[in-house]
């Protein structure tokens, strides 16, 4: 069993939402505390407003993109799968796809279920580079037996 997700997973889906939602939480929780008229040149209406449609829209980002990550490892036979608290396992035939995408400096795979798991039809993680490209070299013949679409 190896290894193919990025090291960084566990500190992008969990200490980095969890510092942010606390953080500005907690700022936006001050702003309608102080309950001021102005906050520098900023009245103090406007910068409740701002500061609660930031906190939402930065929730509703974390929650579709860093938080649904999982960390991945796979074998000639399965695929394991967990979000640090469930593990499962799919076995290579339940793999229907697997995409490749680049965002920013991450690599993203999604890896399509032909039925729905205990995570969905759809698992996404953080590939690391050298990882994902050694585990292929050594497996070049799990390739075949799924839908590969590298970007």
């Amino acid at each position: 069993m190896e290894r193919v997700s990025t090291n960084a997973t566990l500190f992008y889906r969990l200490f980095l939402p969890i510092f942010w939602i606390v953080f500005f939480g907690a700022f936006t929780l001050s702003v309608f505390i102080t309950n001021r008229e102005l906050y520098g040149e900023i009245p103090g209406n406007y910068m409740r407003l701002g500061s609660a449609i930031f906190y939402i829209t930065g929730l509703v980002v974390l929650y579709f993109t860093l938080m649904r990550l999982k960390r991945v490892e796979m074998d000639d036979q399965y695929v394991f799968v967990t979000n640090y608290i469930k593990h499962y396992r799919y076995p290579w035939h339940n793999i229907e796809s697997i995409q490749e995408q680049n965002f920013l400096f991450l690599k993203l795979v999604t890896l399509t279920l032909k039925t729905p798991g205990s995570f969905g039809k759809k698992v996404v993680f953080a590939a690391s580079h050298q990882l994902w490209a050694g585990f292929w070299k050594s497996n070049p013949e799990l390739k075949e037996k799924v839908n590969f679409v590298e970007n």
